[in-house]
């Protein structure tokens, strides 16, 4: 595998972007990870969820309402975790596969983990080229990090039912909080071999909780809990996640409120000519040929955008939350190349 080069690869990294841009302009805005900038409300928590350990009983009520919100049939079918890029590097050992088929692009983080433990890693563009991947495991992100490409559960379904060879199925659903339709696929299991992945980092906007879950069926559920150990969770995740899993309301108006902030999103992107590929209602993915002029551009204007090593005319925006940043953005964006 190439080394990861570029520490601005993955989003989020303000210090490197300040190192890069020295003179750029503060407080540096952050549109470069796909995370909810009006995040769910922190609520007043109790003493005891810092000054204790976590009773397998809260855990367990945690992976219930995950269960409900989710729509898994059986709690025991989720397992709780510290973020889902624990369970992306914890899986390849648990359950080890001779070659895993990737359909790219994707998180680079899946083609890492897998390689790091000797797997052989194959890459293919479309779903129909995972059926003839041969034995092993299969990746799919859905929607699709990073162009946002999505595919309803009756379609993955019959790819996986379709499938001769055996072997783990990680499906990403980091995205689909926000999604219509019947797009998730913890309603279907229990399917052999598949492990479905969600998280409150992305629509919840809570990426520093760090709490994410596996879904699959119990035996595989059991066997990722007894992997992460006793207390995989803190206290405060456990609170805040029962929370946040059961307002749905709150979910709903996030879905409203975002939906509009990406139609205006849309609109700045095309009065600045660039082309619209794909994304979600947390980003926009463009290509431009002037995107390593224009991620410079923003940089030193403060903003942080996401870029690409394998398309450099490729660059991800994300949602800005507030007036002060959406017209931060505007003036960069929009001034003439």
């Amino acid at each position: 595998m190439r080394a990861l080069e570029d520490p601005l690869l993955h989003g989020g990294r303000l210090q490197e972007a300040r190192r890069l841009f020295a003179r750029a302009t503060e407080p540096f805005i952050d549109l470069s990870t796909g995370i909810n900038p009006l995040p769910y409300p922190i609520p007043q928590l109790g003493s005891a969820v810092w000054t204790r350990l976590p009773e397998p009983e809260e855990v367990a009520a945690l992976e219930a309402v995950a269960a409900e919100a989710y729509g898994a049939p059986d709690p025991a079918m989720v397992a709780a975790a510290p973020g889902t890029q624990m369970l992306i590097s914890l899986l390849p050992h648990l359950f080890p596969q001779s070659s895993v088929a990737i359909l790219s692009p994707s998180y680079g983080e899946y083609a890492r983990a897998f390689a790091a433990v000797g797997t052989r890693v194959v890459e293919v563009k479309e779903l129909e080229q995972l059926e003839d991947a041969g034995p092993g495991g299969i990746v799919i992100c859905n929607p699709n990090n990073p162009d946002g490409r999505r595919f309803d559960a009756t379609t993955l379904i019959e790819l996986l039912s379709a499938r001769k060879a055996g072997g783990l199925v990680l499906v990403d659903e980091a995205f689909a909080d926000l999604e219509d339709g019947q797009l998730g696929l913890a309603p279907h299991l229990p399917v052999p071999g598949l492990v479905v992945l969600r998280s409150l980092s992305k629509a919840y906007g809570l990426a520093g909780l760090r709490l994410g879950f596996a879904i699959a069926a119990p035996e595989l559920a059991a066997s990722i809990r007894a992997a992460l150990g006793p207390w995989p969770i803190s206290g405060p995740a456990i609170d805040i996640g029962l929370r946040a899993l059961s307002d749905r309301t709150w979910l709903a108006a996030a879905q409203r409120r975002l939906a509009g902030d990406v139609t205006r999103l849309d609109s700045m992107l095309r009065k600045a000519g660039l082309a619209l590929i794909g994304g979600t209602l947390l980003f926009r993915l463009v290509e431009t040929a002037a995107a390593p002029r224009l991620f410079h551009r923003l940089g030193a204007a403060g903003i942080l955008v996401r870029r690409f090593d394998t398309r450099p005319d490729w660059l991800r925006f994300g949602i800005p939350g507030s007036e002060a940043a959406w017209q931060r953005l505007a003036g960069p964006l929009l001034e003439p190349s």
